[in-house]
């Protein structure tokens, strides 16, 4: 049986950490900020742990 290979997509959008908490980037923050207030920016910032519904399906993607 072959290895399963990563996909690059979800390779380059997900983070696995030490714990093996799959972390992602927060949705929002691309275009139209002019409008957003600055504490809503700097919050999207920050990396979101991937919701644990999702996690299975992410974890086969990077190949876990």
């Amino acid at each position: 049986m072959p290895k399963m290979k990563t996909h690059r997509g979800a390779a380059k959008r997900f983070k696995v950490t030490g714990s093996g908490k799959i972390l992602r980037k927060q949705a929002g923050v691309r275009h139209l900020l002019e409008h957003k207030s600055g504490t809503r920016r700097r919050r999207q910032q920050q990396e979101g742990v991937v919701h644990e519904a999702d996690r299975k399906r992410v974890k086969r993607l990077l190949g876990r």
